[in-house]
């Protein structure tokens, strides 16, 4: 469904009115994602041949080192790729023809 305004539509998200939201720019999806869930964020390259995850934060060195960073983010991102990845997988079995089970 959509479009709708972004000044309202990750509110609407948060409510649960929507499964995904896609962003046109950069920062007008990421500045509402950090803001609730800033140690969780992943962000997903679509339409590639690979599957791409990263996470949502920067490089942080004014903290490298020091034992204080949260792995959050890059536990979700290295998650979520193996979980895109087993789908995959799991899909393009079933179109051809073959089981993993």
């Amino acid at each position: 469904s959509g479009p709708w305004p972004a000044d309202t539509v990750f509110h609407r998200a948060m409510l649960n009115e929507f499964d995904a939201v896609v962003a046109m720019y950069h920062d007008q999806g990421l500045i509402p994602v950090k803001l609730v869930h800033f140690n969780e964020a992943v962000n997903v390259s679509l339409g590639l041949p690979v599957v791409r995850t990263s996470v949502d934060h920067g490089t942080a060195y004014d903290i490298a080192g020091m034992g204080t960073a949260d792995p959050g983010s890059l536990i979700k991102a290295v998650s979520l790729a193996a979980s895109i990845a087993r789908n995959r997988k799991d899909e393009s079995e079933k179109v051809n023809g073959r089981s993993s089970d």
